[in-house]
């Protein structure tokens, strides 16, 4: 059986048996949730309005910043469906689960995948965002990204057929993987990883392989250089600006400073050491994402005194839309929630990662409360958003090659930190699940529609603000 613990620093925890034990209660858990389940939708009577839901989640960002969010989600189905991870969570806890708990994404959908280079300049390919993890049934994961590949393939003009075939090809994949780990040791999953060259030479459509390999090869030449982010004079670096989505906000200048300096007052010996090298000389705000605009996101530029850089990436992290929903973890600091999921899902995790928050006083003080002088942060290394994007640049060359590459990165996420034996023997080698689950996702991409239409008719009506950038 598969629990939660009481501590945050732990989260899921996976039963003391054999492989082939865990493995013979997967299946025995089909006769308490059968595969086929997982395709009922029906919204619940007492539904949350999906406009009352995002309106309360925006009384905690960044009120100037809430149009830009929302004429980012009124733009598509699917852009909404991105912005809208708190609507989904709230239905995904209506719907049927067997019972295996994993460290959850929290915000799983196709654009949330992406290629980074690794410690040793290895360009994988993982899931990328972790605003909203939080332990919770694999299902939840799986469902919102078939959805996602269902609302893109149809915005990109596939058929309703090929739309259809891209969610089964996820879903199939993430069985497949799960059917492959689920044999290896436990250090063998944590250490696999997904080698985005190597991946790419498996592709079916040659023209596909070309062009995205060209590209990648180009876009881990250019982490060489800033990302294009530096200017120097003088041999003095300095962060370039780029508005409207990229520029200085000296008013809100000082929250950042002073929770960088309690981020590098609060590291362990040995990464204090490696920053004591540097000095933070420059900050910029930055507008991401869909469903992360309107709150706090900067850039640090750090430097030695000779000109040699680290860009490091501060977040804010607000509480997971999947915890009301969920017995789970309580943390004094929600960016221990994101930087604890992040080392749980990735293979290859980033050695700055850590948390910090903006109030004066103690650093190892809990901050429960959260306002505009008061937020809770993440620190990571700020990534290359090109290369990142290579995921993107997959999906529009070939949303099938695709699917299969984000099945398998989600099968492997989540097996580091569930039962995998115990997955892998409910969902078995046949095709009841995946029919399910692509059953289900066809029928919340046209909830996601209806949702999105009246989103777009309370922005018209004046109920939400929104205006473009």
């Amino acid at each position: 059986m598969t629990e939660f613990s009481s501590s945050g620093s732990s989260m899921v925890r996976p039963s003391f048996e054999t492989r082939q034990e865990r493995h013979d209660h997967g299946r025995t858990l089909r006769r308490l949730v059968r595969r086929s389940a997982h395709a009922a939708w029906t919204p619940a009577p007492d539904r949350a309005d999906p406009v009352s839901l995002l309106i309360g989640q925006g009384r905690s960002r960044i009120q100037d910043l809430l149009p830009i969010r929302y004429d980012r989600m009124r733009a598509s189905p699917f852009a909404f469906l991105r912005g809208s991870a708190v609507v989904m969570a709230a239905d995904l806890a209506q719907t049927p689960a067997a019972g295996p708990v994993v460290q959850s994404c929290g915000d799983c959908h196709l654009a949330n995948f992406g290629s980074y280079a690794s410690a040793e300049g290895r360009a994988v390919f993982d899931i990328n965002d972790f605003d909203e993890t939080y332990p919770a049934p694999f299902e939840w994961d799986i469902k919102r990204l078939g959805t996602s590949f269902v609302l893109s393939s149809l915005e990109s003009g596939s058929s309703a057929r090929q739309a259809r075939q891209n969610a089964w090809i996820m879903v199939k994949t993430y069985q497949q993987e799960m059917a492959r780990l689920a044999p290896m040791s436990p250090l063998e999953i944590w250490s696999d990883q997904i080698d985005l060259a190597a991946a790419i030479e498996g592709f079916s459509d040659k023209h596909t392989r070309k062009n995205i390999s060209a590209r990648l090869e180009a876009r881990l030449e250019s982490a060489r250089d800033h990302f294009g982010l530096v200017s120097f004079d003088k041999n003095i670096p300095r962060l370039k600006v780029k508005p409207p989505l990229v520029m200085r906000l000296p008013a809100r200048d000082e929250t950042i400073r002073e929770a960088f300096a309690r981020y590098i007052a609060t590291q362990p010996p040995e990464r204090a050491v490696l920053l004591s090298r540097y000095r933070l000389l420059d900050i910029l705000f930055k507008v991401v994402g869909v469903g992360s605009v309107g709150t706090y996101c900067a850039i640090g530029l750090f430097s030695t005194a000779d000109g040699e850089t680290l860009l490091l990436q501060i977040k804010e992290a607000q509480e997971s839309v999947l915890a009301p929903h969920l017995s789970g973890p309580d943390f004094d600091n929600q960016g221990q929630r994101v930087v604890t999921g992040q080392r749980l899902m990735q293979a290859s995790s980033d050695t700055f990662l850590g948390w910090t928050h903006s109030e004066s006083g103690d650093p190892n003080r809990p901050v429960k409360k959260l306002d505009g002088a008061n937020r809770q942060f993440y620190v990571r290394r700020l990534k290359d958003s090109r290369l990142a994007a290579i995921g993107a640049d997959v999906a529009q060359e070939g949303l099938d090659d695709y699917a299969a590459l984000c099945g398998r990165a989600l099968a492997r996420a989540h097996a580091r930190s569930g039962d995998v034996a115990m997955i892998s023997g409910y969902l078995g080698s046949g095709d009841s699940f995946a029919e399910a689950i692509v059953t289900f996702a066809e029928a919340y991409a046209v909830q996601t529609k209806r949702d999105w239409k009246d989103f777009r008719k309370a922005i018209e009506g004046g109920i939400l603000p929104a205006s473009t950038t």
